[in-house]
């Protein structure tokens, strides 16, 4: 379930006019509406709040008190007073409730930890991930009495996050987890793990106050190897043999394990590791470089519960790896991102020996230089009723046939990312056939870009052409003909898109971007490093976009305050703009920006030349909401002199 952030302002403005019905009343006036809204009471435990650290929160948490909010997040805590009031605001208005906190990256000092921790009795997820203030002293939960009160207070928890804590110790360590009974997934990623040496190796009585050992970590397993069921121990350096004797603890049945960027691990250790944890449902092996087919091939015939496997950045494994993988029939997602010398030709094979039965969601194979058009046209026809998530990010071979296929096929993708993909034309996007004095014209242009420095003034070669879109000639040809071209699905028909990501596909133009750009679903959408686009793109994909979110629109260099008057009047829900580069724009862009897109929370406008740190201040002071602006290198800084 995607989390969603919620400004504090907009909260308490809606939740003020938001009534609390009095369950029994509402069964007795309409029943269907009470079951109404005890649907909707269940759906707002999955949304997360994120509460940050000032005072306009302190009314938000006494309105947000009245929803019983289940999951929040509280930002920018330390050691100052603002921050023990919100601490104690929490305290007594949300903690009864809350099966979700998260202060991930707070310098949240002890006492405070201590009393929003006791308040909360009902925790299921814990993230004190990079909450290193918290764990230097070493003195967490050590007196016997606050140990006692955490051990009520952490009885349900099921989920901790400890990931990227420096000073985290046995002593620590064994004291908040023996406070958690129930816990079931911990999360132990780039902590500092001593794997290699222990200076008190078969000691079982010692426990270090200074580091985390892997004598320790095995003992934790030992004891709660029945009820543990996702460990993520990512960048923890963990060795080949250490692994060995993890995944053959005794009982120790995980679902999830995460191990990514663990460089040391080796096609043994994985081997074991399929041995032993046959029942696997997910496995993260990313970055993990010294493995190379073998271990590929035995998680393949091993680990066929496999549901979600992420094999990202290992550039030793090729197709042939992937021989097996027909036997993953319960897989979903697969992630093989910058795998070099990966081309899924296997994959392809794999899905036409069992067509149906292969019902994978999410393939992410970006930066796979190697894919073609036609393992993509392969994959989208054998994975049609199946996927909704799709990474071609940088695949530099594919063309409009690709494209072509998956907006034939690919009717139910909600996330496709295109980024890079720079033969991608507007015929393409369009559905159209390629007219041939368009690819004819198209090769001279490029024969001429490429030779113009040598042989430009001698008459070898054709001047470049026009824009296709400036080009009449070729646009009335197109019309006279169009009974007799062969059009096929443009981008248009993946109606239920909600991410588009076209950044660098340098060659489309408002041609095809304003006529397919039309998804009412889609909320992210980047368009940056497409040079070509101007106000026309821009109004068209407001008007026909209305749930977008994220807008991503960098070195658009032909977008003028023309274009943003008109469309910041349709982008009512934009909360991130991107708009570095675009040297055109002025503060007539910031003025229209700041009036209709209430909702903002993120806008980028450095190296935009015609916008100064004055016009910046001036857009401050005018919103509402606590906006983030990156305004580096505004008003034509020169670089080479302010770097």
């Amino acid at each position: 379930m995607e989390t969603r952030e919620l400004p504090v302002e907009v909260i308490t403005h809606i939740l003020n006019f938001l009534p609390i019905p009095d369950r029994k009343e509402a069964s007795l006036v309409n029943q269907s509406w009470y079951f109404a809204a005890q649907d909707s009471l269940r759906q707002e435990d999955s949304i997360f709040y994120n509460i940050p650290v000032t005072s306009a929160s302190l009314g938000t948490i006494k309105s947000l008190s009245r929803r019983r909010v289940c999951s929040i997040q509280i930002t920018n805590l330390d050691g100052s007073s603002i921050s023990r009031e919100v601490i104690s605001y929490v305290a007594d208005y949300l903690s009864p409730h809350l099966r979700h906190l998260c202060l991930r990256g707070s310098s949240i000092t002890e006492a405070c930890f201590e009393e929003l921790l006791f308040a909360c009795p009902s925790l299921t997820a814990l993230d004190l991930s990079g909450c290193n203030s918290l764990f230097m002293p070493g003195t967490l939960l050590s007196k016997e009495q606050a140990f006692l009160r955490a051990q009520k207070a952490l009885g349900n928890l099921q989920d901790l996050n400890l990931s990227s804590v420096r000073y985290l110790s046995d002593l620590t360590f064994n004291r908040l987890t023996g406070c958690a009974h129930q816990l079931a997934k911990l999360s132990l990623a780039r902590c500092h793990v001593t794997f290699e040496f222990d200076a008190y190796h078969g000691s079982r009585d010692y426990n270090s106050s200074a580091l985390l050992s892997f004598r320790n970590l095995l003992r934790f397993l030992a004891e709660r190897a029945g009820i543990m069921k996702a460990l993520d121990l990512s960048g923890t350096g963990i060795s080949s043999q250490a692994m060995k004797s993890l995944v053959q603890v005794e009982n120790l049945r995980l679902q999830e394990m995460v191990l990514q960027g663990c460089r040391n691990l080796s096609d043994e250790a994985v081997s074991v590791l399929c041995q032993h944890q046959p029942q696997l449902a997910t496995l993260d092996l990313s970055g993990c470089f010294e493995l190379t087919n073998r271990a590929i091939l035995a998680l393949c015939s091993r680990l066929q519960e496999l549901r979600c496997l992420r094999l990202g950045k290992l550039p030793r494994v090729t197709d042939a790896g992937f021989q097996g993988v027909s036997h993953l029939r319960h897989l979903q997602s697969l992630d093989v991102s910058e795998c070099n010398l990966v081309s899924s030709s296997e994959l392809v094979k794999a899905l036409g020996s069992i067509e149906g039965q292969f019902q994978l969601v999410s393939l992410n194979v970006a930066f796979c230089s190697l894919l073609r058009d036609s393992s993509v046209i392969s994959l989208a026809g054998a994975l049609r009723r199946s996927l909704r998530v799709l990474d071609l990010s940088s695949c530099t071979s594919i063309t409009n046939r690709s494209v072509q296929a998956i907006s034939t096929h690919l009717l139910n993708l909600t996330i496709l990312r295109l980024a890079w993909c720079k033969e991608l034309t507007d015929w393409g996007l369009l559905g159209v056939e390629q007219p041939r004095e368009a690819h004819d014209r198209s090769r001279e242009k490029d024969a001429g870009l490429k030779f113009s420095r040598n042989f430009g003034n001698m008459g070898f070669f054709l001047p470049p052409p026009q824009d296709l879109e400036q080009d009449t000639s070729i646009l009335v040809d197109l019309t006279k003909r169009e009974d007799e071209q062969k059009h096929r699905a443009s981008l248009n028909a993946l109606s239920h898109l909600q991410e588009l990501d076209l950044t660098a596909c340098g060659k489309l133009t408002d041609m095809s971007i304003a006529k397919v750009i039309r998804f009412p679903e889609l909320r992210r959408l980047s368009l940056s490093l497409v040079p070509n686009i101007t106000d026309t793109s821009l109004t068209a994909v407001a008007r026909h976009c209305p749930s977008l979110e994220h807008l991503s629109l960098s070195h658009c260099v032909n977008l003028t305050d023309r274009g943003f008057v008109e469309a910041a009047s349709a982008l009512h829900r934009l909360q991130h703009l991107i708009l570095s580069g675009c040297n055109q724009l002025t503060p007539q862009t910031l003025k229209a920006v700041s009036q209709e897109c209430r909702q903002l929370k993120n806008l980028d406008i450095s190296m935009c030349s015609g916008i100064s740190m004055p016009d910046v201040e001036l857009l401050q002071s005018r919103l509402l909401l606590q906006t983030n602006i990156h305004s580096r290198f505004v008003g034509g800084a020169d670089l080479s002199v302010t770097l």
